[in-house]
């Protein structure tokens, strides 16, 4: 078994938002994979004393283990969990309620002998390899589909459309949200390989369109994860001045790759 992971900060001065866990028993007949991207705020007040890299590593950890420890729980309940256990980590002394407390987006992936499970929450990105070839990306699309002149960066605007019915949901102190996630299961047998990522690595193909998600998985398993986001790196400083491809995007983002051959 193959098996890859790199998460590099898009500021070396700043913590980096990203989390990324492979968990994989001595057995070597199942694993799990947890791929984070914390949400960062505007500057501000966001009703919370701790920070998304705090947020992020504690709802990590508890999607890690629980995904291990309670096999019988399906990825929905295990998110859920991993939620309601990271929001009573900081009830008592912050506004969980404030649509601006840490939060992340999140791909979930478990697999066993018999079957490979998913679960995909905002617009982190899971690749999945058949073994004739074939590349399906499993997403979930809704920011993508948000009109861009809600997603401003006032955060009363952006309010309106965050983990609100019509708009696009992430994992933040609300337990429900997990039913909002997009999940499925697969036969262990039809998944040869799994690629998640953040959409500091997606920009790949999500802005520079260096080629599709067949073209993006083709590029980790030749070059490398590391080679991704080397790759990622320099186009997104080519596109500094110019501003063609990210737009208001910053020119560096927080980005993460996990590659494991099943």
């Amino acid at each position: 078994m193959r098996t890859e992971l790199i998460s590099e900060p898009g500021d070396p001065e700043r913590p980096n938002e990203d989390f990324a866990a492979l968990a994989l028993p001595a057995s070597g007949q199942g694993g799990v994979l947890v791929v984070l991207d914390g949400v960062t705020p505007p500057r501000g007040d966001d009703g919370c004393l701790h920070s998304v890299h705090w947020f992020c590593a504690r709802l990590g950890g508890a999607l890690t283990e629980l995904s291990v420890s309670r096999p019988e729980l399906t990825l929905p309940e295990v998110l859920s969990g991993a939620i309601l256990r990271t929001a009573e980590l900081h009830r008592t002394t912050c506004d969980l309620s404030h649509p601006r407390t840490p939060q992340a987006t999140v791909v979930l992936a478990r697999w066993s002998e018999a079957a490979v499970e998913y679960l995909v929450l905002s617009d982190s990105a899971l690749l999945c390899e058949a073994p004739d070839g074939a590349v399906t990306a499993l997403l979930d699309d809704r920011l993508a589909r948000v009109p861009r002149a809600s997603l401003a960066t006032d955060a009363i605007a952006d309010a309106t459309v965050r983990n609100k019915e019509g708009g696009f949901f992430t994992a933040a102190a609300d337990p429900a949200v997990a039913a909002r996630a997009v999940t499925g299961e697969l036969p262990r047998t039809a998944v040869r390989t799994l690629v998640a990522l953040t959409d500091g690595a997606t920009r790949w193909t999500e802005k520079f369109r260096e080629g599709d998600w067949t073209d993006l998985f083709t590029f980790v398993r030749k070059e490398g994860a590391a080679a991704l986001v080397g790759r990622v790196r320099a186009l997104e400083t080519a596109d500094r001045e110019e501003r063609a491809h990210l737009g208001r995007s910053k020119t560096h983002d927080d980005a993460t790759v996990v590659y494991a051959e099943l």
